[in-house]
């Protein structure tokens, strides 16, 4: 059955036992996790990061960019946004391709920008 809310849950680790409707949030390992919102009951983890997936919570749980569980085979598309479930369109072969190719140079960025101290990144204005 399909999930069209979700609350979030603040935890240091995982529960064995996922509850659908549930994003489990750890800052601990900067990841979270829940039951893929389609109602097929598998897991899906989202590492929190500005190159991979944001996260805000205001009472309600929003996380951005989209969830699209390529790997899955549902292949759901969605977003989570004020705790709702917005369902997006299947991504094409190509579309999935550019996706990947785009987040891969986001990580890498990332990873290079990582290695500079973080007061010469704010004495350059790098975002």
């Amino acid at each position: 059955m399909r999930t069209e809310r979700i609350t979030a849950e603040f935890v240091k680790s995982f529960p064995q036992q996922l509850e659908p409707g549930v994003l489990y949030v750890s800052a601990h390992f900067s990841t979270a996790s829940h039951r893929c919102a389609c109602g097929c009951g598998r897991e899906v983890v989202t590492p929190l990061s500005p190159a991979q997936w944001v996260l805000t919570f205001d009472g309600s749980v929003s996380l951005w960019p989209s969830i699209g569980s390529w790997v899955l085979p549902c292949k759901s598309h969605y977003v989570i946004e004020q705790g709702k479930i917005r369902w997006s369109n299947t991504f094409t072969a190509e579309q999935l391709r550019r996706n990947q190719a785009e987040d891969g140079r986001a990580l890498e960025k990332n990873r290079q920008s990582a290695r500079v101290p973080w007061w010469r990144r704010l004495l350059r204005g790098d975002r």
